[in-house]
Formats: structure tokens, C-alpha cells, sequence
């Protein structure tokens, strides 16, 4: 299945480029059977009723009958090539939205990816300054005067 939809993000390659001249194609090459199956049955309904006229001799009014269910045959024929290619338009309209509601899926991914990592790198930036503030500060307290004028001290008399 090809990816990406008719429109693109504005690359001039890539796939969404090679499934736009896809799609262009395949609309092509659609649009020329419509024609043709749509000829094809007005070929035949117009020569069916200039067949059906009555006629006199009887072999001609048999060979026109086999004529007139021939061509009835051949329209009938053409009416399903359409209806099968209405199908096929159907089951294309179908597939391709769920293409690009998977390709709107995965940009959506890509994008809580990056802002995962995005706020990875900031947590990890703020632990690494909570760190080193947090090792300033001990080394401020453990050097201060209040820390070591607050600390009770041991003398040799008061230690058994």
C-alpha cells in the first residue's frame, strides 16, 4: 500500500509525491474505462432500437432477435464492468483515507517522540542543576561558622 496522500508537506520528492502521480494515474486510467463502459452501452442501446423495428420475413426478425440479445448481452456486461468499478472506486476512497489517517498517526507520533525527548534532555538539564546547586549548598554549609559554632563540643574530660 503506498503511504501519504494526495496532498504533501511540501518536499518535491518522497512518498507522498510517488502516491500523488499514483493517484493521478489510477484516476486516469479510471476515468478512461468509465468512458469506454459508458460508450460501450449507448453503442449498444442505440443499436437495439434501431433493430427493433418489425420486419416481415421471419429469418430476419430471428437473426435481428439473436442481434438485439446480443447487444443486450454486451450491455449488461459493460453495466457490471461499472459496477465493479464503482466498487473498486468505493474500496479506493476507503483505503485511502485510512492511508492517511495512518499517515496522520504517525506524524502525530514523531511528534510526542520529539517532545518526549525534548523533555528528557530538561529534566535530565535540571537534575544536573539541582545536583550542583545542591553541592554548592553542602559545601557552603559544611564550611560555614554557624555550622561549626553550633556543633557541641567533645572535650577530652566529658569522653570515656
Amino acid at each position: 500500500m503506498n503511504k501519504g496522500g494526495v496532498g504533501g508537506s511540501g518536499g518535491g520528492g518522497g512518498p507522498t509525491a510517488a502516491a500523488a502521480a499514483a493517484a493521478a494515474q489510477k484516476q486516469k486510467s479510471l476515468l478512461q474505462r468509465v468512458d469506454a463502459d459508458i460508450g460501450n452501452i449507448v453503442d449498444n442501446f442505440s443499436f437495439l432500437v434501431n433493430v427493433a423495428r418489425v420486419n416481415d420475413p421471419p429469418v430476419r426478425n430471428s437473426q435481428e432477435a439473436f442481434m438485439m440479445e446480443m447487444r443486450a448481452s454486451r450491455m449488461v456486461q459493460a453495466a457490471d464492468t461499472l459496477l465493479k468499478l464503482v466498487s473498486e472506486l468505493k474500496q479506493t476512497a476507503i483505503f485511502s483515507g485510512f492511508a492517511s489517517l495512518n499517515d496522520h498517526v504517525e506524524q502525530r507520533t514523531e511528534e510526542f517522540t520529539e517532545q518526549a525527548e525534548k523533555t528528557e534532555c530538561m529534566l535530565s538539564r535540571i537534575g544536573e542543576e539541582a545536583a550542583a546547586s545542591l553541592k554548592e549548598l553542602e559545601s557552603h554549609y559544611y564550611s560555614s561558622a554557624e555550622r561549626t559554632s553550633s556543633l557541641p563540643s567533645y572535650s577530652q574530660e566529658t569522653m570515656p
